[in-house]
């Protein structure tokens, strides 16, 4: 059995018990405030046999121009030359975590995903439902003995520009969901961008609604009916996904896969880019 939405703790461990060489663990800790924090919380101790991959990695993030946003795509070979190196197939199951309730693996979940890979799973609730657990933490860094064999597989997910979302702006045939707090969506306390606000015709859909009290995602019904309220019943399909830069974004892309409701397009740039561009136009308020 292979897993590509969320797989449990208990899941997990039952996993490396039967077969730990079937699975590799990625540790996506990451600060948007401290670029070092991911590693030092990995350093700290993380799961054993995890491998430490950082959000500002060349793998994992772009070049920035200072018009294509805070966490732009990379380079699709780029992606699969650091799975190969971590030794990861075609058919390995990868699980990915952080310390921040699945905002930082979510965006390393939906990267595998563009890339192809279907057995790609974030554990629900992190590395503090593991400990919770009582699962076992180690500061020993895994030694990769051998290359994988990874390959770019073609898109199971899919991105939008930024003239897509303009051109969005004047047609409203899609909704546009910003995954960032009440507060920023309204250009209030804008703490990580120059510019407060949101694009035109966007709803806000706060990441963290995904979860309840402990850190977990919320049962596939409750966040299908949630969600489905809050797009005012609009297929996925019809929706662009966004927040700050690409990443919490991919949490909401998470939860509509969970419910079952399928997938949408991820604005990449996010509103990073689109506050960075002198033709996109800027709302506030509610």
């Amino acid at each position: 059995m292979s897993y590509s939405t969320l797989i449990s703790v208990e899941q997990l461990q039952s996993l490396m018990q039967a077969d730990p060489a079937s699975v590799v663990l990625l540790d996506c800790s990451h600060d948007l405030f401290d670029a070092q924090a991911g590693q030092r919380s990995y350093a700290q101790g993380h799961l054993p046999g995890a491998r430490f991959v950082g959000m500002d990695a060349p793998q994992m993030s772009g070049a920035k121009t200072g018009q294509n946003g805070r966490h732009p795509l990379p380079e699709r070979e780029e992606v699969v030359d650091l799975m190969r190196m971590l030794g990861v197939d075609d058919d390995t199951q990868i699980v990915v975590y952080d310390s921040s309730q699945g905002t930082h693996a979510g965006r390393v979940w939906w990267t595998l995903r563009w890339l192809g890979h279907e057995a790609v799973a974030v554990l629900d609730g992190g590395i503090q439902a593991w400990k919770a657990a009582d699962g076992s933490v180690t500061t020993d860094v895994p030694v990769v003995t051998r290359h994988g064999t990874f390959s770019d597989r073609g898109q199971k997910v899919h991105a939008v520009s930024f003239e897509d979302v303009l051109a969005n702006v004047a047609s409203q045939e899609k909704l546009v969901v910003d995954a960032r707090a009440q507060d920023r969506f309204r250009g209030e306390n804008e703490t990580l961008d120059p510019v407060g606000g949101h694009i035109p015709g966007a709803v806000n859909r706060f990441y963290k609604l995904n979860l309840k009290e402990d850190g977990t995602f919320k049962d596939p019904d409750v966040l299908a009916r949630e969600l489905r309220e809050h797009f005012g019943g609009r297929p996925a399909e019809d929706l662009i996904m966004q927040c700050g830069s690409g990443v919490s974004a991919c949490h909401n892309l998470l939860a509509l896969e969970v419910a079952g409701l399928g997938t949408a397009p991820l604005y990449v740039g996010s509103w990073s880019e689109w506050c960075a561009r002198k033709e996109a136009p800027i709302a506030t308020g509610d």
